[in-house]
């Protein structure tokens, strides 16, 4: 008996069955927490603790209110960068407590 298909990539297969069990949107947000630290970087990522990514809505909190004025002042740049790292625009806001 031989195969009549070629072998795939796990990865691949993974997002094939996650798209059919309609699971694209859990994964973007777990996606979206796990790379806030390589989005930030060291310094940022040590002072902040994200908490939750629900409907658009990425909540953050700051260890400090002087971080977290910064922060607000940063977060177009931030929201930016972590939507190209994600590959598609699903944060539309962040909210730094």
């Amino acid at each position: 008996m031989s195969r009549t298909k070629s072998p795939r990539i796990l990865s691949s297969v993974v997002q094939d069955v996650c798209r059919t069990l309609g699971m694209n949107k859990a994964i973007d947000d777990f996606r979206t927490v796990q790379i806030w630290k390589e989005v930030v970087g060291t310094t940022i990522a040590e002072i902040t603790l994200v908490e939750r990514y629900t409907d658009g809505k990425l909540f953050v909190r700051v260890k400090s209110a002087p971080w977290r004025m910064e922060l607000n002042y940063r977060k177009t740049e931030i929201k930016n960068k972590l939507n190209v790292a994600i590959g598609k625009e699903i944060i539309e806001e962040i909210i730094f407590r």
